[in-house]
């Protein structure tokens, strides 16, 4: 089976849109602007696996997932978007997260290493809009079964998320000529955004439950 030049392309821009590498990027640079680089190092290895383990795992067994739990897709939006909003607000306000409260403590050490899977990993990377284009993806590939096309998606994920590991890896670089106080604006500036798009997840969520409401 010969590979859809087409389709390999129009996946590889789709999955790396809507992850979009350089806007969580920019997120990354603000949630860890404190951080030791070796923590640092640590976040971004649980973001990229988690964030890739997630759409694969989407990608090949995404609507059984939300059958076997009772959920949908919109509920996955709202309760993301929930959680992204909360975290715009305390960046538009000038607080820092949670997991950034400088603890010297092992408790507080491991907490700030899983913001690598919540919020960065997951939905910052693998958020409701990067799971729904996989899925979508993914939806001729199994009726008749294409495993050329299934390989595309999967190879897709794992290119972008390859370039986020990238990126993230050389962040402090991309961001230092910024200064500390070019960060703390910016930081707010995220904010913005970030709770831009949560609200938009949110109302998406809202919007396909209740199609009337459009």
């Amino acid at each position: 089976m010969a590979v859809d030049l087409a389709f390999a392309a129009s996946s590889f821009a789709a999955v790396f849109a809507i992850v979009n590498p350089v806007g969580a990027t920019s997120f990354f640079v603000v949630l860890t602007q404190d951080y030791p680089p070796e923590l640092k190092k640590r976040v971004i290895g649980k973001a990229i696996p988690a964030a890739t383990g997630t759409l694969v795992v989407f990608a090949l067994v995404g609507t059984g997932i939300f059958t076997f739990f009772g959920t949908t897709l919109p509920a996955f939006e709202v309760a993301g978007g929930i959680l992204l909003f909360r975290i715009g607000l305390s960046m538009m306000q000038g607080e820092r997260p949670r997991t950034q409260l400088t603890q010297q403590d092992r408790e507080e050490a491991l907490q700030k290493e899983m913001v690598g899977v919540v919020p960065l990993g997951i939905p910052m990377f693998a958020g409701p809009g990067a799971i729904t284009t996989v899925i979508v993806l993914m939806t001729g590939a199994y009726s008749p079964l294409d495993l050329v096309q299934i390989a595309v998606v999967v190879s897709a994920i794992i290119v972008t998320m390859a370039i986020g590991w990238v990126l993230l890896s050389n962040a402090d670089r991309i961001f230092q000529r910024m200064g500390r106080m070019g960060v703390y604006a910016f930081s707010r500036i995220m904010g913005i955004l970030i709770a831009a798009v949560a609200v938009q997840f949110v109302f998406t969520g809202i919007t396909t439950a209740f199609p009337i409401l459009k």
